[in-house]
């Protein structure tokens, strides 16, 4: 960010400040050069000669410090180890807990240098993307390309840090043995599974996280949320104020996304049933599940706006007023009402609080395990769409109390009512709201967004999950006037969805236009499964379920193939360009051409495209996290919100396609709502393959 220079600064350990990136000068320096090359001073090639020997001097006083310093920590871990085999042989509780001590105090200082080699890494990496920006080269490349491979490299000890993890192991091995195992004579290699309970052995693990961007399923899931760790943490912060936390309310949180998502697919399956029990036709059926997403559009920026103040209330609000709207959708069969059905179906889409489960995770839970609670996010959001059309299939039953009808139609609407009913008295008894910060304090633990620069596509092991992609355009013009945003200016959210916008640099909105066109994708073929089936199959709702219930089922297995397989072996914009091709061809494959249309043609076209559409949808929200503004990470109208709002926007027009294709007749529902997603898919790959050298 601008005020990056400053922040270096200000978290540099006095002791070693000399041995720093010198960003201040670097900044300088390129200033300069664009003065020059303006002024006819400068011919580019000098510029480029003398940019690259100050990096490379840069680099050098880094490694050197650097190597310097593991040479210390080893020299300090040997002269421990001696002791420790010599407390092997004449045991000494006190002079054990003592060594103990002692490995902790190295653990420390390793967390200093941790911390040392990230603040450099950021700092190497700004630098060369504000000289890509000003002078509009493609120099990260060729300097990454020229410096990483070759077999001197001291670029590669800086994004390795081979030496590092050695000193790591070290610390971990030799605090594991002097742990009480309870006569257990295995070591940590030989148990990799058992957990080290020391509070120092999990900080230096977090940060050694930070700075190797290991691609695992979790990190891969829990990254779908757009739920982003802090750029530039401090040693301080790693130690995270419990005080916030509270695993009930997490949980609560989470069943709320859970109840959410299974009330958004439960009804799909009987939905034309429903609209023709009414007198409606079946193709109505995409207005009554696109009702709820169109509300959600609402609802998302009000609950993101209230989740400002309290989490509590809007919580309460969101299951009252979906209870209520379950109520008004099971009782309009008995009012033979369409009008009521899509006022409940609009009240469940306004008590939509994934804004707010998704803030909660953000201001509430530890940095620590904030990736665990991303991913267990996401999960409940999968389980919930798998669940919710299974759970349609066992309603299959019809019958009367009082004169209100309980049958397949308007059973998911009591089930649902019931659910957030236990809901509401749940969350009632056991939420406990957290204490507010300061709004200083506040900014300073929002979490900001991330990037994963060209600098580390050049190197074997890629380093950084932490910088954000946050050097607007706006910066380049107030350095060249020689002007400096303050921090609080430079990290003030937007202020509408219009500011937000604005902040999103053209890789992101391709990945957002990517992001509507699977969305949109999906719901066609979701939304409409129970009218083409019908037509052309004779399904019936359980047959209809089952389908939709194993589609939804893939989810969380292709996230566990891609992000701890398939990520590790190509560039995440490789997987993404790829799984566009591939939906493009599931499209392709599930138009009406051949006649018959067979099942084995129906059911093939729609796996390929719905699990190819998970593929991309991973990769692409993966991609986004960390390329998106570290200003939209903050506030109401943040990155979380965009993507919401660019999904649910892509399902209402979805369901909104299939209504009006349905005025042409049954017979030509498919391929004519299959069109718009076809001519979409091409226009992302268009997009994708215009800006892909831009795709991190």
């Amino acid at each position: 960010m601008v005020a990056f220079g400053k922040k270096l600064k200000g978290r540099q350990i006095q002791e070693w400040q000399g041995y720093y990136i010198n960003y201040k000068l670097m900044k300088k320096k390129v200033n300069q050069y664009s003065n020059q090359i303006e002024a006819g001073a400068l011919d580019r090639r000098h510029v480029l000669k003398d940019f690259s020997q100050m990096l490379d001097n840069q680099i050098e006083k880094i490694v050197l410090f650097m190597l310097e310093q593991q040479g210390l920590l080893a020299s300090r871990i040997a002269q421990l180890n001696e002791q420790q085999n010599y407390l092997q042989e004449q045991p000494d509780i006190s002079k054990i807990s003592e060594l103990r001590e002692s490995y902790r105090e190295v653990g420390r200082d390793l967390l200093k240098l941790l911390f040392f080699v990230e603040i450099n890494a950021i700092g190497l990496r700004k630098i060369l993307k504000k000289f890509d920006k000003r002078f509009g080269y493609r120099f990260t490349d060729n300097y990454v390309k020229t410096r990483a491979n070759h077999p001197y490299s001291q670029l590669q000890q800086v994004f390795k840090h081979v030496g590092l993890g050695a000193v790591v192991g070290a610390i971990s091995r030799n605090l594991a043995d002097l742990q009480d195992r309870q006569g257990s004579y295995l070591s940590i290699y030989d148990q990799p599974t058992l957990p080290l309970q020391d509070p120092v052995v999990d900080s230096i693990r977090s940060a050694v996280d930070r700075l190797t961007h290991s691609t695992n399923f979790l990190n891969f899931l829990g990254q779908h949320a757009l739920i982003m760790q802090e750029e530039l943490p401090t040693p301080a912060e790693e130690h995270d104020d419990d005080q916030r936390y509270h695993f009930m309310s997490l949980l609560l949180n989470l069943a709320n996304t859970f109840l959410y998502m299974v009330n958004t697919y439960i009804v799909v399956p009987t939905a034309d049933d429903y609209s023709m029990s009414l007198g409606a036709a079946a193709t109505v059926c995409g207005i009554v599940i696109g009702a709820m997403a169109v509300a959600q559009i609402f609802s998302s920026v009000y609950f993101s706006a209230w989740s400002n103040k309290s989490y509590f209330k809007p919580l309460i609000f969101s299951s009252i007023i979906l209870f209520v709207g379950n109520i008004m959708y099971a009782l309009a069969y008995d009012l033979n009402s369409i009008s009521i059905l899509l006022i409940g179906r609009l009240c469940c889409g306004l008590g939509s609080a994934r804004a707010v489960n998704r803030r909660y995770i953000s201001d509430c839970v530890p940095l620590k395990i904030r990736m665990q609670a991303s991913a267990g996010f996401v999960s409940a959001s999968a389980l919930g769409m798998a669940c919710g059309p299974a759970l349609a299939g066992l309603l299959q039953t019809n019958f009367k109390i009082y004169k209100v009808t309980f049958n397949q139609n308007t059973l998911p609407g009591w089930v649902m009512a019931l659910a957030w009913l236990i809901y509401l008295m749940w969350l009632w008894i056991s939420f406990r709201e957290p204490a507010r910060e300061t709004e200083v304090n506040h900014v300073q633990q929002e979490s900001n967004g991330v990037e994963n620069d060209k600098l580390e596509k050049g190197l074997a092991q890629p380093l950084l999950l932490t910088s954000t992609e946050n050097e607007k355009d706006d910066e380049a013009d107030q350095e060249c006037d020689g002007s400096e945003e303050s921090p609080e200016e430079s990290r003030r959210p937007a202020n509408s969805l219009a500011s937000a916008y604005r902040l999103l640099t053209p890789s992101v909105k391709v990945q957002l236009l990517i992001y509507f066109m699977l969305k949109y994708a999906m719901e066609i073929l979701l939304s409409e499964s129970s009218v083409i089936t019908t037509y052309y199959f004779g399904w019936t709702t359980s047959r209809v379920s089952i389908f939709l219930a194993c589609l939804g089922l893939t989810v969380l297995p292709v996230n566990i193939v891609v992000g701890s397989y398939i990520s590790n072996m190509f560039e995440d914009r490789q997987i993404l360009l790829v799984s566009e091709i591939v939906v493009l061809l599931g499209i392709l494959f599930s138009f009406h051409i051949i006649i018959p249309y067979s099942v084995p043609q129906y059911v093939c076209s729609g796996l390929v495209m719905f699990v190819s559409a998970e593929v991309l949808e991973g990769v692409n929200l993966s991609l986004l996290s960390r390329v998106m503004s570290s200003r939209l990470s903050r506030g109401t109208y943040n990155g979380g919100l965009l993507s919401t709002e660019a999904g649910t926007l892509a399902r209402v027009i979805a369901d909104g396609t299939i209504t009006l294709a349905g005025f042409l007749g049954d017979n030509k529902l498919l391929n004519i709502t299959l069109l718009p997603s076809l001519v979409i898919c091409i226009g992302s790959i268009v997009a994708t393959c215009c800006t892909y050298n831009t795709l991190y």
